[in-house]
């Protein structure tokens, strides 16, 4: 009896060892992509930058512009000031504050809209990076692919781990090719 339970515990001893063995010996793949570099270096994400810019320097000179005018228009009032009767004052003045408030509401609009026209492009260009990576690993018959982006969550790994370039190489010329 003692014989056979000896035996038994060796048997699960055995494969206990054996299923660990093989758990640490099998080799998944694992890699890290540095998520800033892919930022900073993926046309896409340049090309959406760009975007953004012209779209931000159209809408800051449309505000200029209005500025400029009601600064030429409230300077002209104050020319026109002393020769206007005080009903005519009183009006002027009412158009040239309704005026600013239309200006500043209009500012704040444009940040709103800049804001969102800057998550949306971001937004985009992520969700392209995403999806090459996602494709990129099943592809590669990758487990995992870690995104490190320098806040913690990827404290330490070895070189040969790291596929940024080679993730960066796929999405620009991926990107190329969908923009030519």
């Amino acid at each position: 009896m003692k014989k056979t339970q000896l035996v038994i515990n060796a048997i699960l001893i055995a494969g206990l060892v054996a299923v660990v063995a093989f758990q640490f010996l099998k080799k998944d793949k694992i890699a890290y992509v540095e998520v800033g570099k892919l930022m900073q270096e993926y046309k896409g994400m340049k090309a959406a930058r760009a975007e953004f810019e012209k779209k931000t320097a159209q809408w800051q000179a449309n505000v200029d512009t209005l500025i400029a005018e009601f600064q030429d228009e409230l300077k002209a009032y104050e020319k026109e000031r002393s020769r206007m009767s005080s009903k005519e004052k009183e009006l002027k003045e009412e158009l040239l504050r309704n005026k600013q408030m239309q200006i500043g509401q209009y500012q704040e609009a444009i940040k709103q809209k800049s804001v969102d026209e800057e998550q949306i492009l971001t937004q985009t260009a992520i969700n392209s990076i995403n999806d090459y990576i996602e494709e990129f690993g099943k592809e590669h018959s990758y487990k995992f692919i870690i995104g490190a982006t320098g806040q913690g969550n990827l404290l330490y790994a070895l070189d040969r781990y790291n596929i940024t370039q080679e993730i960066l190489a796929g999405l620009n010329m991926d990107y190329e090719l969908d923009n030519n």
